[in-house]
Order: structure tokens, then C-alpha cells, then sequence
């Protein structure tokens, strides 16, 4: 009949390979609150995104050995966690960019809930991570990632794709550049504040009777937060860029995977 469902056993195979591939990447993509939210919810959502890229499921034909199996299982799993990997580091620049200020400014006296973890972090660190949380959806990044994933289906057929070692190489390349960028979007306020104690001290030393230790301390903490406030126009700026550097490592890793 034209309207009955034919599942074969290829069908599964398919599926569960296309599956295992969005799952993977799934796990480091930068969602505000993901980790805290309910498993089933991702779960959820990794497969309705396997069926919203239905026709373009590998035909596997035959029935796979138990060892093909693993090989393609563990094949799909590098695929996506490389490619989350490199996204989950654009988010890094902010977080280590904001932790390596904190102590400076001050504010590793406060702490809040870090709806990841589950636990107490820097508020430096938590508005960081959930700065580029938001930058990940209103760059559109999320449906640069489904693309690529959908078109790695087609370029790079579920079982196919062999992670060597210059895609190694540039993985590491992009992590090792993340400390390099976190340090520069740290450095003017870290510049700011050397000027601030700079000035502090020698106004110490002019009057020494003056409590110039009671009065540093908020003023580095405003002084901070009045410079922090003028660099959130430029991570947009730098979050598109990285953006850019990253999906063109993915494209070229599901191109090299055939």
C-alpha cells in the first residue's frame, strides 16, 4: 500500500548512525542552562533534528558485523564531539577572558549559581558564559551547525569519516588560540586597573594619612565594571569571527572525512 511504513533493518542502522552523530555534538554546544535541564529534553531534540534530515539517512545494505558496528559508532561519535569541541571554545574565550580579571576587579568576592554546573561560580564567569550563550543563538550559529551536519550527511556518509591527524592538529591549533584571545579581551581592563592602582600608590605616597586601601577597592570594582560595559560591544564582534575560523574547520573536516 502507498501510505505503509517500511522500516528495514538498514532503515535502524541509518538512523541510529545519524543519531549517534547529532548526539555527539550536542554535548558541548554552549545552550544557557543546558546541562541543568532535563536529559529527556535533549534527548528529545537530538532526535527530532535526526528526523528532520530523514532522506538523507545512509542506506546501509546487508546486515553490518558487530565490530562495523563500534567502528562506525565510534567514526560518528569523533565527528560530532570534534565539531563541538571547536564551537564549546568560542565560549571558553569569555569565561577564562573573565575569570583571569576577577580577582583584579574584585567581584571573586561574589558568587551566584552557575546553572550548568550546579554549583557557585564568579559572577564574572557566569554573565561571560551566558553572554556567549546568547551570542551562539543571535549570530545564528545554531543553524550554521544543523546545516553543516545536515550537509556532512551527504558529503561525509555516516561510517566514512576518519579523524587524522592534521584535523587533530587543527583542533588543537583553534584550543590553543583560546587562552591567546581571552588574554587580549582581558588586557585593557587588566591595563585599566594596573592604572588605577598606579595612581592609588602614588597618591598614597604624596598623603600618607589618607585610607587609600578602603578607597581602592570600589573604585577598581566601578572602574571595571564601567570598562567591561564598554567591551560587550566588541564580543559580538569577536564571537562572529571565531564563529567564522570554527565552521570553516568543520567544513573542511566533513570535506576530509570522505
Amino acid at each position: 500500500m502507498p501510505g505503509e511504513l517500511n522500516i528495514t533493518l538498514g532503515l535502524l542502522f541509518g538512523f541510529a548512525l545519524t543519531l549517534i552523530r547529532f548526539t555527539s555534538i550536542f554535548v558541548f554546544l554552549p545552550w544557557p542552562g543546558a546541562q541543568a535541564g532535563p536529559s529527556v529534553a535533549r534527548v528529545v531534540f537530538s532526535v527530532a533534528c535526526t528526523f528532520a534530515v530523514q532522506p538523507l539517512w545512509p542506506r546501509i545494505e546487508g546486515v553490518p558485523t558487530p565490530a562495523m558496528l563500534i567502528a562506525w559508532s565510534l567514526s560518528e561519535a569523533a565527528l560530532g564531539l570534534a565539531a563541538g569541541v571547536a564551537v564549546g571554545w568560542i565560549s571558553e574565550i569569555f569565561v577564562i577572558g573573565a575569570q583571569s580579571l576577577s580577582v583584579q576587579v574584585g567581584y571573586s568576592f561574589a558568587s551566584t549559581f552557575d546553572p550548568n554546573t550546579q554549583a557557585d561560580s564568579g559572577i564574572l564567569q557566569i554573565f561571560a558564559q551566558l553572554a556567549a550563550g546568547l551570542l551562539f543563538f543571535a549570530t545564528g550559529m545554531d543553524h550554521h551547525i544543523i546545516r553543516a551536519f545536515a550537509l556532512s550527511l551527504e558529503k561525509c556518509p555516516p561510517g566514512s569519516f576518519v579523524l587524522d591527524r592534521s584535523m587533530a592538529t587543527a583542533l588543537i591549533r583553534i584550543g590553543g588560540e583560546v587562552f591567546g584571545l581571552a588574554l587580549r579581551l582581558a588586557l585593557p581592563v587588566i591595563g585599566l586597573l594596573f592604572l588605577v592602582d598606579l595612581v592609588m600608590g602614588v597618591v598614597g605616597r604624596v598623603n600618607s594619612q589618607m585610607q587609600i586601601i578602603g578607597l581602592s577597592f570600589p573604585i577598581k570594582m566601578l572602574a571595571g565594571l564601567a570598562m567591561l560595559a564598554a567591551l560587550t560591544s566588541v564580543f559580538p564582534i569577536l564571537y562572529t569571527t571565531e564563529s567564522a575560523r570554527v565552521l570553516e574547520f568543520v567544513h573542511r573536516t566533513i570535506a576530509g572525512g570522505r
